[in-house]
C-alpha cells in the first residue's frame, strides 16, 4: 500500500450488489458516515431521512467535506453534474443502510458479541474491546451508537477481515433489541444488568428483563448467553433466553455458583486488583477503574473471551490499562484555593442502579482515603410515574455509604434532598447551572466530589465549571485527568 493510499471498505460494485442500488460511476469508500457534520475524506455517506431532518439536505456538503460517495434515494437539489456521478441511488436508505450491514456481517469470519444491559452497556463493551484486540484484529461499536441507526451503522463499518466483533445493542421501548440482535448475529451475548432504566415505557423492571433476554433472539445456533448471576432477575433472565432458542448459558458475578466469580477485591492506587474463577480457572488481574460493578462486569467480558475461543488471561492482562472515557467516570484533579480536589466525572447518563453503584464506589474510596465524599446530582430521566419514588429511594445508599454532603439539581431530584438527612444537604436548585455557586462554595482542599445524572440533565456543565474555577485558582496549567479512583 502506497502512501496516503486509503483501504477500501467498500467498493461502488459491492454497494450496489448489497443494497440494489445503481451506481453512476466506480468508486471506493474507506468508512461509511451518517452525519455530514462528522464525515470523513473517503467515507460513503448514507443519507437518512428522520422524523426532523433529511439527510439528502447535506449530500453536497458531505461531499465537499471528502466523502467518496453518497448513498441517496432522491437526487438533491442543486446538486453538480459532477458530484452527482457520486451518487449511488436506492429505494430507501435506511434500508439500504441494514443491507449493508447485512452484507458485512455475511462476508467476514469474525466472532461476534453483543452487549446489553440497563447499565454497564458501554464500559463492558470497552472493556472487551481492548482484551481482544490484543489477540486479533478487532472492530467494534463506537462510542454508544447502539439504537436502530447506530448498529446497522456499526455493522458496516466492519472490515472484512477482522477476528472479532463488539457491538451494543440499547432499547427505549418493547421490542427494539431483537431486531438488532437478529442484525448483527452474534455468536455470544451479555447482559450486564437489569434495572430501572427507561421505566417511562415498560410496565415493570421485568418487562426490562424480558426486553434484554431478547438479545437471545439473534444468537447463532450453539450461540452462548452470558447472564449476571447476581440479579433479582436472573431466573427470569434464564427462562427468556432459552425461551428464544439459547441452550448454553454461562453466568458471572459473586454468587457462589457463578461460572465467572469474584473471588477478591481491592482498591489500589490506580484502580482495582482482582481474583476471579473463570470457568474452572483462576485469573488474577488489574484494573485502571474503581468500583464493584466494573469488577463484575470484568467477569462477563473474561466469559466472553473464553466463548470466542480467545484466552482470558491474557485478556485479563489487559484490564490494567483501562481507563474511564469522559464523562464515564473519568477522574479529574482540580487545583482550589489551598489545594486540590478530585472531581469524578460520571455526568454522561444517570440511573438508580448507577447512581447507587457510584456512591458505593465513593463510599469505598471516603473509608480509605478519609477525604470528605461529595455529590452532585441531577435527574435521572425516562422513569414514568416511579421517578419520584426511586430518586428519594437513593437517600438510603447515601447515608450507608457515610457521603457527607450532596448537591442537588431538577425537579425530580428535589425529592432526594427532601428524603435526606439535614446535615448531608448541600442544597438543591432547579436546574443544573445554578449548581455551581453553591457547590464551589463549600468545597474544601482534598474533597472527591462525584457528579452525575441523565445526559438530559446536562450535569456536564458543573464539571466544566469546576475545571474552569481550577484555572483561574491555577494559572496556566489544565485540570490533569488520572485513573484510578
Amino acid at each position: 500500500m502506497t502512501a496516503g493510499q486509503t483501504i477500501a471498505l467498500w467498493t461502488s460494485a459491492d454497494v450496489a450488489s448489497a443494497t440494489a442500488g445503481v451506481a453512476r460511476a466506480a468508486w471506493t469508500a474507506s468508512g461509511v458516515s451518517i452525519d455530514s457534520r462528522t464525515v470523513k475524506a473517503g467515507d460513503l455517506f448514507v443519507a437518512l431521512k428522520g422524523p426532523s431532518f433529511d439527510g439528502h439536505d447535506y449530500v453536497g456538503a458531505a461531499l465537499a467535506a471528502g466523502a467518496a460517495a453518497a448513498l441517496v434515494h432522491r437526487v438533491p437539489e442543486n446538486l453538480s453534474h459532477q458530484l452527482q456521478d457520486k451518487l449511488l441511488t436506492v429505494k430507501d436508505t435506511f434500508t439500504a443502510l441494514n443491507d449493508l450491514a447485512r452484507a458485512a456481517r455475511a462476508r467476514g469470519q469474525a466472532k461476534i458479541v453483543a452487549i446489553t444491559g440497563s447499565v454497564g452497556k458501554t464500559g463492558t463493551k470497552d472493556a472487551l474491546t481492548m482484551a481482544l484486540a490484543a489477540q486479533g484484529a478487532t472492530h467494534a461499536t463506537s462510542g454508544n451508537l447502539n439504537n436502530h441507526w447506530g448498529v446497522p451503522l456499526s455493522l458496516a463499518r466492519m472490515p472484512a477481515n477482522v477476528a472479532f466483533g463488539i457491538f451494543e445493542i440499547g432499547m427505549n421501548h418493547p421490542g427494539e433489541i431483537a431486531p438488532l440482535a437478529r442484525l448483527v448475529r452474534p455468536h455470544a451475548v451479555i447482559v450486564t444488568a437489569v434495572a430501572a432504566v427507561h421505566l417511562e415505557f415498560f410496565d415493570s423492571v421485568a418487562g426490562i428483563a424480558d426486553e434484554k433476554a431478547s438479545i437471545a433472539a439473534g444468537l447463532v445456533p450453539g450461540g452462548t448467553a452470558i447472564l449476571p448471576a447476581d440479579s433479582e432477575y436472573f431466573d427470569r433472565l434464564v427462562t427468556a433466553v432459552k425461551g428464544h432458542g439459547c441452550r448454553n448459558v454461562v453466568t458471572f458475578g459473586s454468587m457462589g455458583q457463578a461460572d465467572a466469580r469474584l473471588v477478591s477485591l481491592a482498591y489500589s492506587a490506580h484502580g482495582m486488583q482482582i481474583a476471579a474463577d473463570v470457568l474452572s480457572e483462576r485469573i488474577t488481574f488489574d484494573m485502571g477503574v474503581s468500583g464493584r460493578h466494573h469488577a463484575i462486569n470484568a467477569l462477563a467480558v473474561l466469559a466472553a473471551i473464553k466463548a470466542m475461543g480467545a484466552d482470558p488471561s491474557r485478556g485479563a492482562a489487559t484490564l490494567a490499562k483501562l481507563a474511564p472515557t469522559k464523562g464515564r467516570g473519568n477522574v479529574v484533579t482540580i487545583a482550589v484555593p489551598g489545594g486540590e480536589i478530585a472531581v469524578v466525572d460520571d455526568s454522561y447518563n444517570a440511573s438508580p442502579a448507577s447512581v447507587k453503584a457510584l456512591t458505593e464506589t465513593m463510599g469505598r474510596i471516603k473509608a480509605d482515603t478519609s477525604a470528605r465524599a461529595l455529590m452532585a446530582l441531577g435527574d435521572m430521566l425516562e422513569l414514568g410515574a416511579q421517578g419520584p419514588a426511586l430518586h428519594a429511594g437513593l437517600a438510603e445508599s447515601i447515608v450507608a455509604n457515610g457521603i457527607d454532603l450532596v448537591f442537588t439539581a431538577g425537579p425530580l431530584m428535589e425529592h432526594l434532598h427532601t428524603a435526606l438527612p439535614r446535615d448531608k444537604r448541600g442544597g438543591h436548585v432547579r436546574e443544573s447551572a445554578l449548581l455551581n455557586p453553591l457547590l464551589q462554595g463549600a468545597l474544601r482542599p482534598g474533597d472527591i466530589v462525584a457528579v452525575k445524572g441523565s445526559h438530559g440533565s446536562r450535569m456536564n456543565v458543573v464539571v466544566d465549571a469546576l475545571c474552569a474555577m481550577s484555572a483561574r485558582a491555577g494559572g496556566a496549567s489544565p485540570p490533569k485527568t488520572v485513573n484510578g479512583h
